[in-house]
């Protein structure tokens, strides 16, 4: 099918959101122009946990092998209370992170970039643009200093905390940053402490979390004393936090990466401008607890870049990338909360704060409540996008607005929709599915699954999240047609005038 519009998207900002946009655009036939003003790839590692729910979109790419290469699996989260334990996280195998340094995930993400025929443009600012009807003209600064403009079809900002994008389009940042600077230090540790787990040591003089890198480092991450710069800080200053805030018999040698920072909590106003979208640390930024950075904006990326490639070739209408702001702006507030949360309780220092805060953690773990939803939500397994009340009731396993299970959501083709078909299909679902075939093929694959109860239709989304359910073919039908109607039209107006140009070969003849 013929895209109505020749013109590219711009992606400004080259790390793991921008790289997600850029290669899932490309792999659904949208050309794409990535570009980023530094120099080359980050060696800042940053960032470091990917949780299954992004693994799973790299993987749907490529790239398993190298990422498995560069990662740790991690086998559970501990907290300790002055030095004690008093609760451990366990991951089950659906819900295990992988510790990756984020040059080495940015590193999997442009090989994956390279193999859908993708790259980057090093050195290369956006400078401004202006938006009109159906493009944007944005003005570009290349290696050599020259300016050029040239148009595009939307504007992506993956472009960090401090979005050229986001300023450009005179977008607020709503929030706040904590009073209390952090200390971060990648460092060989001689400990006791096991390496695939992540320790968390509270207590009243400052957090400490201990996270066991794939090299055989570690990262040790503090709050930092009032006042500390990072002039100020040295291997022996952050011995010093780690002997005050945790157990004792944690030694610090040979470091690799010693930085201060703030940390804020917030997020844009708004992610979407007409043709121009912010994405990932563009539109929020916030703790690291939780370690739900870089996992939100892979995810962020993802769900624009399908439902922008289906805008983009006219097979659906643009109030599709309405579904954008309101999705991702559900999760980056509830992402943002939950930090500030995980945060606020490792700093508490109130002997009453404290005592309560113990007391819930040690009963929550024995309970193994954490299990039921928190790593779960973690791990991005819960996300449930809101539905209308008539996108249906969960049926067959199947929740509007969740994530189709597994496995089966694995076996899904992840370019295009699914329909499928649970149960015994009568007639009119035979003829659904024909019709499917037929008039919505580039668009919809079609699934059959046997499975004990009513037969239902589920239209399951590229991303893997449920659409729709619908109890019988006329439902679903309606919810298609709504769906893909310019696609539709545009089908039969190519099948009317070709029975006009028949018609009239027929009477010349």
């Amino acid at each position: 099918m013929t895209a109505p519009q020749a013109l590219p998207v711009l992606v400004a900002g080259a790390g793991p959101a921008g790289l997600t946009a850029t290669t899932e655009l490309l792999r659904r036939g949208v050309p794409v122009r990535c570009v980023d003003r530094a120099d080359g790839p980050s060696t800042l590692s940053k960032a470091l946990g990917l949780w299954p729910r992004t693994v799973e979109l790299i993987h749907r790419v490529g790239g398993r092998e190298m990422l498995a290469e560069r990662a740790l699996p991690q086998s559970q989260m501990r907290y300790y209370s002055d030095g004690s334990p008093i609760a451990d996280l366990r991951y089950k195998p659906a819900t295990r992170p992988l510790i990756c340094p984020q040059p080495d995930i940015e590193e999997v993400l442009r090989a994956n970039l390279a193999s859908v025929g993708g790259g980057v443009e090093w050195r290369t600012e956006l400078l401004g643009f202006e938006q009109f009807g159906d493009r944007v003209r944005a003005r570009l600064r290349h290696p050599d200093g020259t300016e050029h403009e040239a148009e595009y079809a939307y504007v992506v900002g993956a472009d960090g905390a401090s979005s050229t994008v986001r300023g450009l389009l005179g977008v607020g940042f709503e929030g706040s940053t904590y009073e209390l600077r952090f200390v971060v230090a990648d460092v060989r540790v001689d400990t006791r402490f096991d390496h695939r787990m992540t320790h968390y040591f509270c207590s009243p003089r400052g957090i400490l979390v201990a996270c066991g890198l794939p090299d055989g480092r570690w990262r040790v991450f503090t709050s930092a004393p009032p006042g500390v710069s990072r002039d100020d800080v040295d291997l022996d200053a952050v011995q010093r936090l780690v002997d005050e805030r945790g157990p004792g018999g944690i030694r610090l040698r040979d470091p690799d990466w010693i930085s201060v920072f703030d940390v804020h909590a917030r997020h844009a106003e708004t992610t979407r401008v007409d043709r121009v979208f912010l994405i990932g640390d563009a539109a929020h930024i916030h703790s690291p607890a939780g370690g739900q950075g870089l996992n939100t904006g892979m995810n962020d990326a993802h769900n624009l870049a399908w439902k922008l490639a289906l805008v983009w070739q006219g097979r659906t209408a643009d109030r599709l990338l309405d579904g954008f702001v309101s999705e991702r702006g559900d999760v980056a507030r509830a992402v943002v909360r939950q930090a500030d949360v995980q945060t606020r309780l490792w700093l508490l220092r109130k002997g009453h704060q404290v005592v309560l805060r113990d007391n819930v953690l040690r009963l929550a773990s024995g309970l193994r409540l954490f299990d039921l939803a928190y790593i779960p939500w973690l791990a991005g397994l819960r996300t449930r996008y809101r539905t209308g009340p008539t996108a249906g009731r969960r049926t067959a396993g199947f929740t509007p607005g969740a994530l189709v299970p597994l496995p089966l959501r694995a076996e899904l083709d992840d370019l295009r929709h699914t329909l499928i078909v649970t149960g015994a299909a009568d007639a009119e679902m035979r003829e659904l599915v024909r019709w499917c075939g037929e008039r919505l093929g580039e668009v919809v694959d079609v699934r059959t699954e046997v499975r004990r109860g009513r037969s239902a239709l589920v239209l399951a989304r590229p991303d893997g999240h449920v659409d729709w359910i619908a109890r019988d073919a006329p439902g679903m039908r309606a919810r298609l047609t709504d769906l893909f109607r310019p696609m539709l039209k545009g089908t039969a107006e190519r099948a009317h005038g070709q029975e006009e140009q028949e018609k009239v070969k027929a009477h010349t003849a």
